[in-house]
């Protein structure tokens, strides 16, 4: 089955997924380019909302952590030690050693989950690209090595010292030499098929709104396509951008699909991020494996999938708490992720932990229920302690202050009954959709949200909390081609 995956990629290839079962690898990991990378919500309006949240840090140091998995490494013997070795002789103990010595154990698993014929596609930017050029090659082999193909994008950015950085690096190596292929082909120039004089044409559209001529009856494709792709990056405002810092057009990836997997081949994205991979994996007829290490990007790939395909995508999540001991143990282990993850829970977006112990809100769900313009909010704590009285007393100020409809609070723990009272006193929140009523202030545990138990809010369907992706029919495309949107 289709299977999400949250934790540390490392741990779950080695534990979950088996030697050579998979047809096609894709990924993006971090590039190591020292930034903060910000997941950025907007609202119904397009606005920016008032708060973001930390996606990831690609920031590394060499440090005892880094070090072990260096030597670990080294001990293993092989191509992989010898390169490493040399990395260390040329770097010594610095942040780029700390990033390969990240990349080199997960490479190497990677290549034990790939089938012989699968195909393995690493994107990548300058800043690190020749050092994973030499790292692949001590994987897979300088024999395996297929194609730089430089993604090339336009972006109005300047540079006081150097030419403006306009593209990206995508490594394609495969397994053997047996590898699955298929041609694609660059667009025919109008004049070339104005010369076709007497011969049957079709042209079709691919998602980058490109012609694209494909032959009927044995006629000419066009011409192979290149290593030099120019493809657009993702418009801002475009309907296709979900606010995930380092997303990529779905174009790029249905290209890269089509290219090296047939229907029903497995593909594997083990920095998922936001999901593009596995929209178009899903899309296109492939079976699919993501993995990510946050919360975070498992809630937005479920969204995605649920919008994208109207609730018809069928997968299942691995490594979600399920029960109430899973649950305490995430909270222990990483509190923000336990908020992350129980907020998923009830469909809504985390704010910005930097900002959320001075605001006392850890997320919220946005609804109509009245004008379609007007946006009103459920604000939410999440508690994996004991819950004082006066908590409750601190939600109503912040209901009160942020004009929100209702407050929210998910805990571990039951909540005593002056808690409970507390709450109780709080007064309704009439809804002019159906003059319903629903308590303002409202308190759900997280045995009752694995239970099934749900906010009492308006049922208008109108969560408008997270962007929804555009509307996906799957419709497997021909070898060669590529799809419709």
């Amino acid at each position: 089955m289709n299977t999400l995956y949250y934790g540390d990629n490392l741990d779950i290839l080695h534990r979950y997924i088996e030697e050579e079962s998979v047809d096609l690898i894709y990924l993006d990991p971090p590039f190591k380019s020292n930034q903060d990378y910000n997941v950025l919500f907007r609202e119904q309006d397009g606005s920016r909302a008032a708060s973001q949240i930390l996606a990831f840090e690609d920031t590394w140091e060499w440090n005892q952590a880094s070090a072990a998995s260096y030597y670990e490494v080294v001990e293993a013997g092989g191509d992989v030690s010898q390169a490493m070795k040399s990395f260390f002789t040329l770097l010594g103990g610095n942040d780029m050693m700390a990033y390969l010595s990240m990349m080199a154990p997960r490479l190497v698993e990677l290549r034990h989950v790939l089938k012989p014929t699968g195909s393995i596609y690493l994107h990548c930017d300058p800043t690190a690209s020749a050092h994973l050029r030499i790292l692949m090659d001590a994987v897979f082999g300088p024999q395996n090595f297929r194609n730089e193909i430089i993604w090339c994008y336009r972006k109005w950015s300047v540079a006081a010292t150097q030419f403006a950085r306009n593209h990206d690096v995508i490594l394609f190596y495969t397994k053997s030499t047996t590898n699955t292929f298929h041609h694609q082909f660059v667009p025919l120039s109008i004049g070339t098929v104005k010369r076709w004089k007497g011969k049957k044409q079709r042209a079709v559209f691919d998602a980058d709104h490109r012609r694209l001529a494909t032959s009927e009856n044995g006629e000419s494709k066009g011409t192979p396509m290149p290593d030099w792709w120019e493809l657009s990056i993702i418009n801002p405002n475009a309907a296709e951008r979900l606010g995930y810092p380092t997303q990529k057009p779905a174009v790029l990836l249905d290209r890269i699909i089509l290219a090296s997997s047939n229907e029903g081949d497995v593909v594997l994205d083990p920095f998922c991020g936001c999901g593009t991979t596995i929209e178009s994996a899903e899309k296109l007829g492939r079976d699919w494996i993501g993995i990510d290490i946050t919360h975070l990007a498992i809630t937005l790939i479920k969204h995605r999938l649920k919008t994208a395909f109207s609730g018809a995508s069928e997968y299942a999540v691995v490594g979600e708490p399920v029960s109430l001991p899973d649950a305490h143990a995430l909270a222990e282990e990483n509190r923000f992720q336990f908020q992350c993850w129980a907020l998923g829970l009830v469909g809504a977006r985390p704010s910005d932990p930097k900002r959320g112990a001075d605001q006392g809100i850890d997320g919220r769900l946005h609804f109509h229920d009245d004008k379609p313009g007007l946006t009103k909010q459920i604000v939410i704590s999440v508690k994996s302690g004991a819950i004082p009285a006066n908590h409750i007393r601190e939600l109503r100020g912040v209901v009160e202050r942020e004009d929100a409809a209702l407050g929210l609070l998910i805990t571990l723990q039951e909540p005593t009954r002056p808690v409970v009272r507390e709450a109780a006193s709080a007064g309704l929140y009439t809804s002019p959709f159906g003059n319903t009523k629903h308590p303002r202030i409202q308190i759900l545990t997280i045995e009752e949200l694995l239970g099934g138990r749900r906010i009492d809010c308006p049922r208008t369907e109108a969560n408008v909390t997270f962007k929804k992706a555009r509307r996906i029919r799957p419709a497997p495309a021909r070898p060669g081609t590529l799809p419709f949107e």
